[in-house]
């Protein structure tokens, strides 16, 4: 899975202008499913955005997590970003997983965030969104799951 994190103040998603998720400060996590991926990347991605540490402590580091700075994640699903421009003008999407390999673990990536206790809140899985944050610091970052053991980078 290739997810990209960004710590906010606050963000909102929106479905033919009606909100159907927000959270004040916390993550919005852009998920990708790579055609390879299943329960293990799903597994790992959510550990991993549980765990990270880019919040600030009393003394201005970076030293919190999101349960521990008392925040939400606001997860969307977001298949470009296994888009390749390597070649030509318009990017391939041949590296992103089917919406029917996609879905269920875009969906086990917020179960496991919630069974961590995290309040997760979500996107329309294959619904043209409109997400709106306010990017605190910017905090911006890339995760790139283990492949599995039949794929090869």
């Amino acid at each position: 899975m290739r997810t990209v994190i960004q710590r906010v103040k606050q963000a909102r998603v929106t479905v033919d202008g009606l909100e159907i998720g927000t959270i004040g400060q916390g993550i919005v996590a852009l998920l990708g499913v790579h055609t390879h991926d299943g329960p293990d990347q799903a597994a790992w991605t959510a550990t991993k955005i549980a765990g990270l540490r880019i919040f600030a402590d009393d003394s201005g580091k970076m030293n919190l997590d999101v349960r521990e700075a008392g925040g939400s994640v606001l997860a969307i699903s977001q298949f470009t970003l296994l888009g390749s421009c390597e070649k030509g003008r318009r990017p391939s999407f041949v590296a992103a997983a089917s919406p029917e390999h996609a879905e269920p673990l875009y969906e086990r990536v917020i179960l496991e965030l919630k069974a961590l206790g995290i309040p997760v809140a979500t996107g329309r899985f294959r619904a043209d969104m409109l997400v709106e944050l306010t990017n605190d610091g910017p905090v911006t970052l890339i995760l790139d799951s283990p492949p599995t053991s039949t794929h090869t980078n």
